[in-house]
C-alpha cells in the first residue's frame, strides 16, 4: 500500500490538537503546569492518571503506561492502522493527503477498511435523510408529527427514511464506488442469492454516532403493519458498530455530560429526542441492548467519574414491573460508578416521549428533577415482595434488605437508611443495624442473591472493614474515608472557607454543625466559627492564623494547614470563577445536609400514625415539603455553578 508522504503526516500532527481529539472520548480538567488529566480510556481506574500536554502534543497514562502523540491515540482508541488514523485526522482537519505513488488524492481502493466504512455510513445517512422528504416517507413524517417532532428536530438528530424497495441504498452507494463487500461488512446490506439487498426497508431511521461524531450504525423503526420484522431493527455487530459500547445521542450529549457532570439514561431514540428538546441535553440511550459495563466505561470518562461529589447518573424508568426489573439491573452495576446513581420513575407508565407529548417539556424536566436515589428505590422494591403487616413478613423483609444496606458506598448514609428502613418495618433502628452486621458477616449464601455476586462480595468487604475499624484503636481525629461522597464535599467546603473566605462568607453563614458528618470536619468548622466565620478578617494569612488559634490541639491544626494548601478544584482562578465555585460547593454541602434531614423526617412520618396524632403528622409533612423545596433550590444552585 502506498505510503502517505511524511510532510503530510507532519501537517496532520500539527493541525490535530491532541486535547481536542482526546476530549471526544475523555473529559479533561487542568492538572497544573499546562497539563490536563482525565480517566484513562485504556484501563479501568477510579482516579485520573491519564495526562495530556497540549503544548507538546503528547499524552501519557501513569497507570497503564500507555502514551504517544495524537496519531497513536486515535490508532489505539479506534483500533486503526497508522495510515487509517492519519486519514481520520486528515478528514477532521481538512488536510489533503498525498501518497508516494503520486497524485494529490488517495484512490478509494487504497483507503483503510474503517475509513471506507465510515464514509459509506456517512453517505448512507445523507441518503436516508434526503429520502425523508419523498412520497414513500409519508408514514415516517406522520410518525414524527404525531410526536411533535418538526423538521428542525429531524434535521438535528439526522432522522431519515429507508425506501420501500429492495436495493435503493445499495444502488446509490454502488454509484459512489462502494463495493458490495463494503456494504455487507458495514451492515448496510445483506448478502442474497441474487446479490446484496438493503438491510433497512420502509422504516424510519436514526443514525447512531460514536463520540467523535462518525456514523457507525443505524436504528430503524417499523412503520407498516405488513412489516413482519421487529419493532426496532439495529445494525448488526460490525467493525464499526459494537452495540455494547455505543450510546445513542452521546455525540450530542457528551459536552453537556462533562459540563453538568450528569448523564440521563433513557430507553429509546424518540426518548432521547424528547429529552433534549425538553432541555435535558445529557440524555442518551442504549441501542438494542441492556445498559452494561462498556456503557459505564464510556460515561465514566465523560463524567470524570472519580472520588469527588458532582457526578450523577439518572436512569428514567416506568413505574411498572419492567421498570422495577430494569432498576434492579442498574443496581447490579451501581458499584462500578463513583458518581451518585438515581432513578426517575414515571408512575403513569409514560416514557419521556409520551410525557412531553401529553404534558409538555416541563413534565420531562420535572421527571428528572424528582429523581430518587437508586438505593432507596431498590430497598422499597425489595420490601414490596413481603407482607409487612405480619411479623413474619417484616422479619423476612429485613433479612432481604440487610445486604442491600451494607452495599451503600457512602457509609455516612448507612445509618440514615437504617433508620428509614426501621420506620418502614416498624422496628427499632438497633434491630436493623444488628441484622445488617449479621448479614454481611456471613458467606455469600446469606446475601441477597437477586443483587448478584458483585453485591455479595461488596457486602462481605464492608462487613470486614466495619469489624476491623471497631477493633482497632482510633486516633483523636480519625481521617475520614476519602472515597465517601460526604468526605469530598465536606473537605472541599472547608478548603473554600479557609482559602477563599471572602467568596463564600454569605453562604457559609447558613452551615450548621450537623452538616459535617466526619468528627474532624465538624471540629475544623467549629474553629472557623470561633475565628469569626469566613470574611471576618480581610488578610488571608491572619485569617488562617485565627483559625489555627481556635483549634484545641496540634493534630487539628495540621488538618487546617492541609486545607490551606490543598488546591481547590475550581475551573479558574479569577474572582468570579472562585465565587461561583465556592458557592456551588457550599450549596452542595447544604443540599446533602437537607437530604439527610429529609430521610430522617420521612422515617419519623412513617412511624407517626396520622389518625392518632394528626396535628403532629401535618406539621412534619409541612416541614418535609419545605425541605424538599429547599433541597431543589440548592441542587439547582450547585449544578448551575459547577
Amino acid at each position: 500500500m502506498p505510503r502517505i508522504k511524511d510532510a503530510d503526516i507532519v501537517v496532520v500532527r500539527e493541525r490535530a490538537r491532541i486535547d481536542e481529539v482526546v476530549r471526544d472520548v475523555v473529559a479533561l480538567k487542568s492538572a497544573g503546569g499546562g497539563s490536563l488529566k482525565g480517566l484513562c480510556p485504556f484501563h479501568d481506574e477510579r482516579s485520573p492518571s491519564f495526562h495530556v500536554t497540549p503544548a507538546k502534543g503528547y499524552w501519557h497514562c501513569f497507570g497503564c503506561q500507555e502514551g504517544g502523540d495524537v496519531i497513536d491515540f486515535v490508532r489505539k482508541i479506534d483500533h486503526l492502522s497508522f495510515a487509517e488514523a492519519v486519514e481520520k485526522l486528515a478528514a477532521r482537519t481538512g488536510t489533503q493527503l498525498r501518497y508516494e505513488e503520486g497524485g494529490s488524492a488517495q484512490p478509494d481502493r487504497l483507503k483503510g477498511v474503517r475509513t471506507r466504512l465510515v464514509e459509506a455510513h456517512k453517505a448512507a445517512a445523507a441518503f436516508y435523510a434526503e429520502q425523508l422528504n419523498s412520497a414513500d416517507a409519508q408514514l415516517g413524517r406522520t410518525f414524527l408529527k404525531e410526536r411533535q417532532f418538526d423538521q428542525d428536530a429531524a434535521l438535528k438528530f439526522g432522522v431519515g427514511f429507508a425506501p420501500n424497495g429492495w436495493d435503493g441504498l445499495t444502488k446509490h452507494l454502488r454509484s459512489m464506488k462502494f463495493t458490495d463487500e463494503e456494504l455487507i461488512t458495514g451492515g448496510l446490506a445483506i448478502a442474497g442469492k441474487r446479490g446484496p439487498y438493503d438491510r433497512f426497508r420502509g422504516r424510519l431511521l436514526w443514525p447512531i454516532r460514536d463520540l467523535s461524531g462518525d456514523v457507525v450504525g443505524f436504528g430503524a423503526r417499523k412503520l407498516r403493519e405488513d412489516d413482519d420484522g421487529p419493532k426496532y431493527l439495529n445494525t448488526p455487530e460490525t467493525p464499526l458498530y459494537k452495540k455494547s459500547q455505543v450510546l445513542y445521542g452521546v455525540d450530542l450529549a457528551r459536552k453537556e455530560i462533562s459540563r453538568r457532570q450528569q448523564a440521563v439514561i433513557v430507553e429509546g431514540y424518540t426518548d432521547v429526542m424528547a429529552a433534549h428538546l425538553s432541555g435535558i441535553e445529557t440524555a442518551v440511550a442504549t441501542c438494542g441492548t441492556a445498559f452494561g459495563v462498556d456503557h459505564i466505561k464510556v460515561l465514566r470518562r465523560l463524567l470524570m467519574d472519580q472520588d469527588e461529589f458532582r457526578g450523577q447518573v439518572i436512569f428514567t424508568l416506568d413505574g411498572d414491573a419492567a421498570g422495577r426489573k430494569a432498576a434492579l439491573r442498574a443496581f447490579n452495576e451501581d458499584q462500578r460508578f463513583v458518581s451518585q446513581t438515581f432513578v426517575a420513575i414515571e408512575k403513569t407508565g409514560l416514557d419521556p416521549c409520551e410525557l412531553r407529548l401529553q404534558q409538555g417539556p416541563e413534565a420531562v424536566r420535572e421527571l428528572v428533577a424528582r429523581r430518587t436515589p437508586l438505593f432507596e428505590f431498590v430497598i422499597r422494591a425489595t420490601l414490596d415482595d413481603y407482607d409487612l403487616n405480619t411479623a413474619e413478613g417484616r422479619v423476612a423483609g429485613l433479612r432481604a434488605v440487610a445486604p442491600v444496606l451494607a452495599t451503600i458506598r457512602d457509609r455516612s448514609l448507612r445509618p440514615e437508611y437504617t433508620r428509614l428502613v426501621a420506620g418502614w418495618l416498624g422496628m427499632e433502628p438497633g434491630a436493623v443495624s444488628d441484622a445488617v452486621r449479621q448479614a454481611t458477616a456471613k458467606s455469600g449464601a446469606s446475601a441477597n442473591s437477586r443483587q448478584g455476586s458483585g453485591t455479595r462480595e461488596e457486602a462481605r468487604r464492608i462487613s470486614a472493614e466495619v469489624d476491623d475499624q471497631a477493633a482497632a484503636p482510633q486516633p483523636r481525629w480519625q481521617r475520614p474515608d476519602p472515597k465517601l461522597t460526604s468526605t469530598a464535599v465536606e473537605r472541599e467546603s472547608l478548603k473554600c472557607a479557609v482559602q477563599i473566605p471572602q467568596h463564600v462568607a454569605p453562604w457559609y453563614e447558613s452551615v450548621e454543625p450537623q452538616a459535617y458528618t466526619a468528627e474532624v470536619h465538624g471540629a475544623v468548622h467549629a474553629a472557623i466559627v470561633d475565628a469569626g466565620s469566613p470574611g471576618a478578617i480581610a488578610d488571608g494569612h491572619q485569617w488562617i492564623e485565627a483559625i489555627l488559634a481556635a483549634c484545641p490541639d496540634d493534630a487539628l491544626r495540621a488538618y487546617v494547614r492541609e486545607f490551606a494548601v490543598d488546591p481547590l478544584h475550581a475551573r479558574g482562578e479569577d474572582d468570579e470563577q472562585l465565587r461561583d465555585y465556592g458557592t456551588a460547593v457550599i450549596a452542595r454541602l447544604l443540599e446533602m445536609d437537607a437530604t439527610r434531614r429529609i430521610v430522617e423526617l420521612k422515617g419519623r412520618l412513617q412511624r407517626t400514625n396520622p389518625t392518632e396524632a394528626e396535628a403532629e403528622y401535618n406539621r412534619q409533612f409541612g416541614d418535609l415539603l419545605a425541605l424538599e423545596q429547599y433541597r431543589r433550590q440548592l441542587r439547582e444552585r450547585a449544578l448551575g455553578e459547577t
